[in-house]
């Protein structure tokens, strides 16, 4: 048996490997494809190439649909080549970034749950094609996907077309990790019978008629290895706060000593929070997430956690190599499922998760901003964090207390973009020290905000508009005005120290 024949189980495929360039050319103007990838992990390694390639002739634009975030440059090429559209839900790259600002094409920023949902009601546009990553194809034309499932599932149910780059790369020990469960429309689904992290309800590939695989291509290249940075002083810092929290809820007797199943979002400051439960003494822990990071893979090595449930492997490159070179020590204590299984509403208030998730700021009514800068300028997208905080049992959102060495004050008096209403948070931490806003009035969380998380060189200025609010009276006592004046503030003065008022 050839080398291909070991990763293509059906005898009817073999015939359709074709090359990249090949499988570009059945891109049309005006398509819309579903491709495979979340936060790094699982995206095309050959396609993309192909397709960027073809348009420097033959210009074309297209919908790009994904799970999340993509690795190997392509949000950077297929933005640098000009061929979207309207990408979909989620990116994480700088130019594409820009595009996306100056309004050279059009992002959808999506709650992660809900883009499977959308295909499914046929509100977005039909997907003409699914590219995805694959380990290998079975004889029944069963896709198992690699490091990442995202949206594959669903953009292989609702796709015309099907292609697939097989990537040997990736371990065949992969297969079996994966979890594959789609519910049915809505008005017609039975509950999705999940009732802990480590149990498996679907099957092991994506199903498909191999009548709509219409090409193979073989690839060979590791996944982008994770952008995360280390731990620093503060991110220690707001570990150390969350950490106490914890303890505190378990000392009362709301939580119980293995805490409940935990979820964090993607970056840096998640990574390093989520890490700094190794120095706790909360053991036997369980994990029902998105991506699983650096953080949770040495929490599974140290014994901390039991087993962790994601949607994609999401590493650094010496981690990378770590796991997959050795990955029968991992098989057994991870799964990973689709996205719109580990965001689900009804899964994540069943289970009772604690959410740890990033923002850029906050206010001191609790409202978050996750997405925009200055209130306009799309960062990378709302992501999972929604789906999670509404329904957690504990919906908790971490950030360092300043940023621009101290130019901007992560806590403000109104957030000029709100990704999640005070309604939706329930705690808030930073370096330095949390808020527990549960059961408080606007009038009450504001106080404790400012004193518990703020940080001090921002503390007075936001007591003096606090106080000065007062007096206008409200509910919600606000200066709209004096508000938002922090953030042209720092536009045109470079601080939002020392505010002129106006």
């Amino acid at each position: 048996m050839g080398i291909e024949n070991s990763r293509i189980l059906n005898e009817d495929l073999i015939e359709r490997i074709v090359t990249a360039e090949t499988a570009a050319s059945w891109i049309r103007d005006g398509m819309t494809l579903g491709l495979s990838g979340f936060t790094r992990a699982g995206d095309l390694k050959a396609i993309p190439d192909a397709l960027v390639k073809r348009a420097e002739t033959d210009p074309f634009k297209v919908n790009v649909f994904t799970g999340a975030s993509l690795g190997s440059d392509i949000d950077r090429m297929f933005a640098e080549a000009d061929i979207i559209n309207k990408r979909l839900p989620f990116q994480a790259d700088p130019r594409m970034r820009q595009g996306i600002n100056d309004g050279s094409f059009h992002f959808v920023d999506q709650h992660l749950s809900h883009t499977s949902e959308m295909l499914r009601q046929g509100v977005l546009p039909e997907v003409d094609y699914a590219i995805l990553e694959a380990v290998s194809i079975k004889e029944d034309g069963t896709i198992i996907p690699t490091t990442s499932v995202g949206n594959s599932l669903a953009f292989a149910m609702h796709a015309e077309h099907i292609i697939v780059e097989i990537n040997e790369a990736q371990p065949e020990a992969l297969e079996g990790v994966h979890d594959l469960y789609a519910p049915a429309p809505q008005g017609q689904r039975e509950p999705i019978p999940l009732v802990s992290p480590e149990e498996r309800i679907g099957a092991e590939g994506i199903q498909v008629d191999p009548a709509k695989i219409k090409g193979i291509i073989f690839t060979n290249q590791l996944d982008s290895p994770s952008t995360v940075t280390p731990p620093d002083a503060e991110t220690r810092d707001i570990a150390g706060h969350l950490i106490d929290f914890l303890k505190e809820e378990v000392r009362l007797g709301r939580l119980p000593e293995n805490l409940v199943p935990l979820q964090s979002g993607i970056g840096s400051v998640a990574n390093a929070v989520f890490r700094g439960l190794l120095d706790s003494d909360f053991e036997h822990l369980q994990v029902y997430s998105e991506v699983l990071q650096d953080s949770v893979i040495d929490l599974l090595d140290a014994g901390k956690v039991d087993f962790a449930s994601g949607c994609s492997f999401t590493l650094s490159e010496d981690k990378m190599k770590q796991v997959f070179s050795n990955f029968e020590d991992y098989r057994d204590r991870v799964v990973l499922r689709p996205q719109e299984i580990s965001n689900h509403p009804e899964i994540i208030r069943r289970l009772g998760l604690i959410s740890i998730n990033t923002a850029v700021e906050m206010d001191i009514y609790g409202n978050v901003n996750s997405t925009h800068v200055g209130g306009t300028k799309m960062m990378n997208g709302i992501g999972g964090s929604g789906d999670f905080a509404r329904n957690s049992r504990l919906g908790m959102f971490v950030t360092k207390s300043i940023a621009k060495d101290g130019d901007i004050s992560s806590i403000v008096p109104f957030v000029p973009h709100v990704d999640h209403t005070e309604h939706d948070v329930d705690v808030i931490v930073t370096d330095q020290g949390y808020a527990d806003l549960r059961g408080l009035a606007p009038r009450e969380r504001a106080r404790l905000i400012i004193e518990r998380c703020a940080h001090p060189s921002y503390r007075e200025q936001l007591h003096d508009y606090f106080e000065a609010a007062l007096e206008r009276g409200g509910q919600t006592p606000h200066m709209l005005e004096e508000a938002l004046a922090w953030h042209r503030e720092f536009e045109t003065n470079g601080t939002m120290k020392k505010l002129v008022k106006s």
